[in-house]
């Protein structure tokens, strides 16, 4: 399981990283030579789509997305158990018809093409629905996780192999 979230975290960064050099590279040769890098924007916005779906993927497995903790914080473990079992539940239920639409809409692209260079869409399309997959396949396994009450296992890792949240005295 190790494995397949730091290929997701690395997928996820990778294609942040694509997008900020895109962008920084063609600010930079816009204004020092006056040339732009073909497709920058189409390019930009098919790699963000692309970040955005195996991101979330990450912050549905480790319950790191935005929420209102009003009702958990005043709940005891088990009731903060069970509600993040109907909270991943609800996710669940929507990310499994999103991840179809979007296989949908990557059947239905059929040749569309950059504006520029006229790269096919479909690639860029197909690598974010592996992502919306991915989003569903670690909620099913966060939603086991929790139903068995292995929290512990949801949280990241760090670098030197301390959980998140921990407390380190002296």
């Amino acid at each position: 399981m190790k494995r397949l979230l730091s290929a997701t975290e690395t997928v996820a960064a990778f294609f942040l990283l694509l997008i900020a050099l895109l962008a920084a590279g063609n600010v930079f040769l816009r204004d020092v030579f006056s040339l732009s890098i073909p497709d920058w924007y189409d390019g930009s916005r098919l790699l963000q789509g692309i970040a955005l779906f195996w991101g979330f993927a990450l912050s549905t497995y480790y319950g790191s997305h935005i929420c209102v903790d009003i009702v958990w914080e005043h709940l005891k473990p088990p009731g903060r158990r069970w509600l993040d079992l109907v909270a991943t539940g609800i996710t669940l239920a929507f990310l499994i018809p999103m991840a179809w639409m979007v296989w949908v809409k990557v059947m239905n692209t059929g040749t569309q093409g950059t504006s520029d260079m006229r790269l096919p869409i479909v690639w860029f399309y197909a690598f974010a629905a592996v992502g919306a997959v991915a989003g569903v396949l670690l909620a099913a396994v966060r939603m086991l996780r929790l139903w068995q009450g292995d929290e512990a296992s949801l949280k990241p890792a760090h670098a030197d192999g301390s959980v998140e949240g921990e407390v380190h005295g002296s």
